[in-house]
C-alpha cells in the first residue's frame, strides 16, 4: 500500500501535520503506538500565534470554548507577594493567552482530522524505515502484526525517544536538569484572582531556591496544573526511566517527561502548598500525577531527503512560557505546506530543505531561553518583549533562502520584513459584505497571498503586467491576489476585474487606515505572505521579474 504521508505520533504535532495536510488535498496516514491519549496536561499554554494558526485551520471556535483565559502571573518569594505580571500585548494582535490541558487539544486536533477525512491508527509502531530518492518504505507492527508500506514522505512526530530521529542517525544533544519535578492536577480553595498563574519559591540564605510551586490555571472551578520539586521519598523511588508520548520507556539516553516511577499522593502536593501557598490552602479532586524530568536538547538536522522530524523529535527543553507545544505545531504548520507543493508535483529544489534552514535555528533560540530563564529568570529583558516573544509573535526567518525581495524597502514607512510575521489588521470593506473584515479572515493559510497596496488608478494597470509571474501558482491553485485600496481612494473596486490572466483580483477597502499603518504601505507596494502568516517577499513596487524570480524558489 502506497501513502502520500506517513506521520508517525498522533499528538498536537503530528496531528497538525495531519490537518494542514489534508486540508491541502494531501492523503496521509498517522500512526501512535499507544491504544488511546495519555490524559496528562503536559502542556498547558496555547500561545496567542498558535490561536492565529488554529483560526485557520479551523479549530478555533472549539479551543477558544474549552480552555479558560491566561491573565498574568503573581510570583511570591518567601511568603510576600513580588510581582504581579498582566499577560497584555498590543491591540492590534487578536488572540491573548490561553490555558488548555494537552490531552484537550489533542482532542480537538484529532476531531477536526477526522473532519478534514483523516483517522488515526493506533496501537501501530514504526519498527524501521529506508528511503530512496522515490520514497520511504516502512515497516510497522501492529495488532495484525507486521506490515509493510510505502509513502512518499515520513514525518516523525513521535517525542523525545523518537524512533524516525533514531532511524536517520541524527544527533541529539544536550544535557539534563538534575532536579526532578512532580505534578498534578488539582482542585484548591484559595481565593486568588481567576486566570493567573501562580508562582512560589523560597530562596534560602545563600540565595538559592530550595522550595518550588508554579500552578498553572486549567478549565474548571479553582482547577490548577501544580508543579514542584519531587520529595525525597519519590526521588528515591523514582527508577530513572521516562515515558515519551508514544509510550517507549526503554530509552533511557533522554531522561525527559512523564516517570515510570511510583506517583505523587494529594499528601504529597498538599505538603508544598501548605509550605508555600499565598494563603490557606486545601486541595482536593486529584485527577492524575506524576514525577517528572526535564532535558534540553536540539536535534542536528530537521530532516533529510523525505524524512522529517518536528516537535519533541526535534528540540526538548524546560517547560517555562510554555514554548514547547507551541514551537512543535509551528514546526508542523512550516512543514506541511512544503510537503503539500512537494507532493503536488509543484515545490522548487530546495524548497523542502528550508524547512530545516527556518525551523532549526528558532528550535535552537527557544531551547537556549527556555534554559536561561528556567536558571536565571526573565530579570533582564524589556516586559513588552517578553510577552511578545513569549506569544510566539516575534518569530523570524531573515536568513532564509526562500524569502526576499525588499526591493525599494526604504520607500516603505514601516512594515514587516521579509521572514516577519505578517500581521494582522481590522477595518477592510468588501463589496457584499455589511459589517468590516480583519486581514487574517481573507487569508485562508492554504495557499500564498499575494497582497498589492493602490492608492492611484494607474498602479492597478501596472498590476497586469505581473500576471505572468503569478499564473501559473495561481492556476495551481497555490496562490491568491488580493489589491487593498487606500483609504479615501477614488478607484471604482471593479478595476481590478480582467486582471492577472482575466481572472478578476478580490478588492479590499483599508478603511480603517490599519494595512497603511501595519504595513507602511505606500502606492504601488506589495506583500506575499505565505500559508504560515510569514512574508515571504516584499516590494516598494511590484515589479513582474522581481516577483517571478522569488516564485521560481517556492513553485517549480
Amino acid at each position: 500500500m502506497a501513502e502520500n504521508v506517513l506521520i508517525v505520533g498522533a499528538g498536537p504535532v503530528g496531528l497538525t501535520a495531519g490537518v494542514e495536510l489534508r486540508r491541502r488535498g494531501v492523503e496521509c496516514r498517522i500512526i501512535d503506538r499507544l491504544l488511546a491519549p495519555i490524559p496528562y496536561a503536559k502542556a498547558v499554554g496555547v500561545q496567542p500565534r498558535t490561536l492565529e494558526l488554529w483560526e485557520s485551520a479551523g479549530v478555533l471556535a472549539r479551543a477558544l470554548d474549552a480552555s479558560t483565559p491566561m491573565r498574568g502571573q503573581l510570583v511570591y518569594v518567601n511568603g510576600e507577594q513580588v510581582a504581579r505580571v498582566d499577560f497584555e500585548l498590543p491591540p492590534e494582535v487578536p488572540y491573548g493567552f490561553a490555558a488548555l490541558p494537552q490531552y484537550e487539544t489533542e482532542r480537538l486536533l484529532e476531531q477536526r482530522y477526522n473532519e478534514v477525512g483523516g483517522h488515526v491508527e493506533r496501537g501501530v509502531e514504526l519498527v524501521r524505515f529506508e528511503q530512496d530518492a522515490e520514497g520511504v518504505s516502512v515497516k510497522l507492527r501492529g495488532p495484525d502484526g507486521e506490515s509493510q508500506l510505502r509513502a512518499g514522505y515520513l514525518i516523525g512526530a513521535d517525542g523525545a525517544h523518537s524512533t524516525v530521529r533514531k532511524g536517520l542517525g541524527l544527533k541529539f544533544e544536550g544535557d539534563a536538569f538534575p532536579e526532578q519535578y512532580m505534578l498534578g492536577d488539582v482542585e484548591v480553595d484559595w481565593h486568588l484572582p481567576s486566570g493567573y498563574a501562580v508562582r512560589a519559591q523560597h530562596i534560602a540564605d545563600g540565595g538559592n531556591v530550595d522550595d518550588l510551586l508554579v500552578a498553572i490555571p486549567l478549565p474548571g472551578r479553582r482547577r490548577y496544573r501544580m508543579s514542584m520539586l519531587v520529595p525525597e521519598e519519590l526521588s528515591a523511588q523514582d527508577n530513572g526511566s521516562t515515558l515519551s508520548h508514544d509510550g517507549d520507556g526503554a530509552d533511557k539516553s533522554v531522561e525527559h517527561g512523564m516517570s515510570a516511577g511510583p506517583r505523587p499522593e494529594l499528601r504529597h502536593i498538599q505538603a508544598v502548598l501548605d509550605r508555600l501557598a499565598p494563603e490557606p490552602t486545601h486541595a482536593s479532586h486529584l485527577r492524575w500525577s506524576s514525577v517528572f524530568r526535564i532535558s534540553h536538547r536540539i536535534v542536528d538536522s530537521y530532516g533529510s531527503g523525505r524524512v522529517f522530524v518536528a516537535g519533541d523529535a526535534a528540540h526538548i527543553h524546560p517547560p517555562t512560557g510554555a514554548q514547547g507545544m507551541n514551537t512543535g505545531i509551528q514546526d508542523a504548520v512550516a512543514l506541511a505546506w512544503r510537503v503539500a507543493l512537494a507532493v503536488h508535483g509543484d515545490a522548487a529544489d530546495g524548497l523542502l530543505a528550508s524547512y530545516d534552514a527556518e525551523r532549526r535555528p528558532v528550535g535552537e533560540e527557544v531551547v537556549g531561553r527556555t534554559v536561561r530563564h528556567a536558571r536565571g529568570g526573565y530579570q533582564s529583558d524589556d516586559p513588552a518583549t517578553i510577552m511578545l516573544r513569549e506569544a510566539q509573535l516575534l518569530v523570524s526567518y531573515p536568513d532564509s533562502p526562500i524569502v526576499g525581495g525588499d526591493n525599494g524597502a526604504g520607500e516603505l514607512k514601516g512594515g514587516p520584513a521579509p521572514g516577519e510575521r505578517a500581521p494582522d489588521c481590522r477595518g477592510l470593506r468588501r463589496s457584499s459584505v455589511a459589517f468590516p473584515l480583519r486581514l487574517y479572515e481573507v487569508l485562508d493559510g492554504c495557499r500564498h497571498t499575494l497582497l498589492v497596496y493602490v492608492d492611484q488608478a494607474e498602479q492597478i494597470a501596472e498590476l497586469a503586467a505581473a500576471g505572468a509571474a503569478i499564473a501559473r501558482p495561481r492556476e495551481r491553485d497555490h496562490l491568491d491576489a488580493r489589491i487593498v485600496l487606500a483609504d479615501g481612494a477614488d478607484i471604482p473596486d471593479n478595476m481590478a476585474d480582467g486582471l492577472l490572466g482575466g481572472t478578476p483580483v478580490p478588492v479590499l477597502r483599508d478603511a480603517a487606515g490599519e494595512f497603511r499603518a501595519a504595513y507602511g504601505a505606500v502606492g504601488g507596494c506589495c506583500y506575499l505572505v505565505r500559508p504560515d502568516g510569514h512574508v515571504g517577499y516584499r516590494a516598494a513596487r511590484l515589479r513582474g521579474d522581481d516577483l517571478a524570480a522569488h516564485l521560481a524558489l517556492v513553485f517549480a
